[in-house]
């Protein structure tokens, strides 16, 4: 079995992930890539999808949010995702029984009393007339202080795991802030959510395994666990098994892939790029070195945007004070730096923020 160091693992997500080279894809067709993007943070999938897709345009993604091509919803991991509306119909209800055992788990003591199935049903008829609600005014309709649960904890449990959710525009939408307006996802698409397939061999997790190996791929099925939050799908590894192609990584770890995939050589040049917080291309796998150093794992799960150069986070940005205020997390050459500054000018010019510079801070 051929052993895959981390250069080649990075140059292969990097292709992957559309990092490499700009895309020709439309916004939808690369969210639909990428299967989804995580959007807890409203703006960031608008800096990801820049960095991905040629001539990608602010527009574009409002265009396809309030055209209801794309839907930002509770998914992978009990985060909010962006996803296109037909994933979000077909992935929902395997990620129902991990979305309610999440939070369940995480309010235990709060939810203890509760009947699910009793919110759930009042939760669902409360929302048949059709009017979009915040979580606040949901729980209100729905509890009325009649159980005596904390509001948050029952909030979430009705607008995460009960009942499948959208979460309407304008939030989400380019420089704009919105609170959270929740409508059913059937509403909200006028489809309705398919159900789960009574099938041992699991097809919506073969699905999802290989949708995740033509954006993440090679990865091992610990990373698969990682990134969609569910239990590593193992009847569906099963079941397309002999469909894929195996690797070790210089750890011995077994990594399937899908045997057409891209894998460039790893001395391919791996350009300048900024990524958005809480990208998929770090938080998209459970080991994460193919990208980051382990010194720096906590950024990419406490919310900052990096900067890659030769593929590796080697840097963070902010905007500050009207900067663009990027901080090397190690000596860059002169030749980075230029290149780093012009990607940055380019970055400057799409957020349309007022940004008067770049400035590089020394590296400590």
């Amino acid at each position: 079995m051929s052993v895959l160091d981390n250069r080649a693992l990075n140059r292969a997500t990097l292709a992957r992930q559309h990092l490499l080279e700009r895309g020709a894809a439309s916004a939808v067709e690369a969210v639909s890539h990428l299967c989804g993007l995580q959007a807890q943070e409203p703006q960031e999938p608008f800096v990801g999808l820049w960095s991905r897709v040629a001539g990608f345009r602010s527009q574009y993604l409002d265009d396809a949010l309030t055209g209801r091509a794309v839907v930002r919803t509770h998914l992978m991991r009990r985060t909010v995702h962006l996803v296109t509306a037909d994933d979000a119909l077909a992935w929902r209800a395997r990620h129902d029984a991990m979305l309610r055992q999440r939070v369940l788990g995480t309010y235990r003591s709060e939810l203890a009393a509760i009947d699910v199935e009793e919110v759930a049903a009042v939760g669902r008829a409360v929302m048949a007339d059709g009017r979009p609600r915040t979580m606040s005014e949901l729980v209100q309709a729905v509890d009325d202080g009649r159980s005596g649960s904390p509001r948050r904890a029952l909030g979430e449990l009705l607008v995460v795991a009960l009942i499948p959710m959208a979460q309407l525009p304008p939030r989400g939408l380019w420089h704009q802030r919105a609170g959270v307006r929740n409508l059913p996802l059937a509403a909200w698409l006028e489809r309705d959510v398919a159900p789960l397939p009574a099938d041992d061999a699991d097809p919506v997790g073969q699905q999802l395994l290989r949708r995740y190996l033509a954006a993440y791929g090679p990865a091992s099925t610990s990373d698969l666990r990682a990134w969609c939050g569910l239990a590593g799908l193992p009847a569906a590894v099963k079941a397309v098994r002999d469909e894929l192609v195996a690797f070790r990584d210089e750890n011995g770890r077994e990594l399937l892939d899908l045997p057409d995939a891209p894998r460039p050589d790893p001395d391919t040049p791996a350009p300048v790029r900024f990524l958005p917080a809480f990208d998929n291309a770090i938080l998209g796998y459970h080991d994460r070195s193919r990208i980051i150093d382990d010194a720096h794992l906590g950024l990419s799960v406490a919310g900052h945007r990096v900067v890659l150069v030769d593929g590796r986070v080697a840097a963070t940005w902010a905007v500050r004070d009207h900067r663009l205020d990027i901080s090397p997390l190690r000596m860059l050459t002169a030749s980075e730096q230029e290149a780093v500054h012009a990607e940055a000018r380019d970055l400057i010019e799409f957020l349309d923020e007022g940004i008067e510079g770049a400035i590089v801070s020394r590296t400590e």
